[in-house]
C-alpha cells in the first residue's frame, strides 16, 4: 500500500514562481510527505494555473465578481478546499486577505511565505515589492524570507522557517526581490511544506 501523503491546496493570484518551487521539490523528492492536489486562483489569467496544468494538477478559479460579497466568495473557497480533502493550504502569492473565520476553519493548516525576516517589514500593506522598498529605505544589510503559519493577524502566525539574504550596495527593489526569491523563498518554502506535511501524516 502506498504511503499516505498529505493533500496540499496551493492558493495563487499571479505567476506562481513559489508554486513552481513546490512542484519542482515534489518532483525531485524533496517533498515526499505531501503532494499538490489542487491549485486555486482568484484570477482566471494567473500564469500559476498554466504551471499547475503542466504538472498535471487540478485547478479551480473562484472570482470575487461572481459572488454578492466577500463572505460568499470566501465560503466558495472554503467549500472547494474542503471538497478536495485538503490537509495543508499553502498561500503562494495569494492576494486576498483571509478572514478570521477562514483562518479558524483551517487552524494550524495554512502556511505562507513572506519576503522578509518577520517581525521586520511585515503586517498589513507589506507585500510584493513594497517589502523590499521598505527594507532598502531602512538601509538594512540583511533581509530574507519567512515561512509561517497563518492566523487572523497578517503575518502574525508562528514562524516555521527563516533564511537570511544579504542586501548588496546598489540593490533595486526588483533585484533584491529576485535574490530573496532565489536564495530564500524557493529554498525554505518547499522545506517547510515537507516539514509540516510529515507532521500531518504522523
Amino acid at each position: 500500500m502506498a504511503e499516505r501523503k498529505a493533500r496540499i491546496t496551493v492558493l495563487v493570484s499571479g505567476g506562481g514562481t513559489n508554486l513552481q518551487a513546490i512542484l519542482d521539490a515534489q518532483k525531485s523528492g524533496k517533498i515526499k510527505s505531501g503532494e499538490v492536489s489542487l491549485v486555486l486562483s482568484n484570477k482566471a489569467d494567473a500564469y500559476a494555473l498554466e504551471r499547475a496544468k503542466n504538472a498535471g494538477v487540478s485547478t479551480a478559479v473562484i472570482l470575487k465578481k461572481d459572488y454578492p460579497g466577500a463572505k460568499e466568495f470566501e465560503k466558495a473557497i472554503i467549500e472547494t478546499i474542503d471538497n478536495n480533502n485538503t490537509d495543508l493550504i499553502v498561500l503562494a502569492g495569494f492576494m486576498v486577505i483571509l478572514s478570521e473565520e477562514f483562518t479558524r476553519h483551517f487552524e494550524g493548516r495554512i502556511i505562507n511565505v513572506h519576503p522578509s525576516l518577520i517581525p521586520s517589514f511585515c503586517g498589513e500593506g507589506f507585500y510584493g515589492l513594497r517589502v523590499h522598498e521598505a527594507a532598502l529605505a531602512k538601509g538594512v544589510k540583511v533581509t530574507g524570507a519567512t515561512v509561517h503559519f497563518v492566523n487572523e493577524i497578517p503575518d502574525g502566525g508562528k514562524i516555521i522557517m527563516q533564511k537570511a539574504v544579504e542586501v548588496l550596495d546598489g540593490d533595486s527593489p526588483e533585484v533584491l526581490q529576485k535574490r530573496v526569491m532565489e536564495q530564500a523563498e524557493w529554498q525554505i518554502l518547499p522545506a517547510a511544506v515537507e516539514k509540516v506535511c510529515s507532521e500531518i501524516i504522523k
